[in-house]
């Protein structure tokens, strides 16, 4: 470039800081995409997993423990997950009686009846 007057070279330059600009701009926004991308991954597998599993809703005052399934709303305070037999072993615990959610219904994820 030192064959250019500085006129000249001045324009080249902001040209070429503008095009970098422009690069660092689409870089930053493929960069969000890919995170976005990666957090909706951590999400569906957070979700699948839930869904495999179960958990147990404490027995409150008048009201029996509930069994639902992992991915269910209605609880969402739970400790932690168990597993199928697990639940299975939950319900035919006589000790503490335990109905199935209603809306989430465990009992058709375990092969179970109404």
């Amino acid at each position: 470039m030192s064959d250019l007057s500085p006129s000249e070279r001045l324009a080249k330059l902001a040209a070429l800081e503008e095009w970098l600009e422009w690069q660092l701009m689409d870089t930053r926004r493929r960069k969000r995409e890919a995170e976005q991308a990666v957090e909706d991954e951590r999400r569906r597998r957070e979700r699948a997993h839930a869904e495999l599993n179960f958990k147990i809703e404490p027995q409150r005052a008048g009201r029996d423990a509930k069994l639902h399934r992992g991915g269910c709303n209605l609880y969402t305070h739970q400790l932690g997950f168990i597993t199928r037999n697990d639940a299975l072993v939950a319900l035919e615990d006589d000790g503490t009686p335990i109905e199935p959610c209603a809306i989430c219904n465990p009992l058709s994820a375990l092969g179970l009846s109404a």
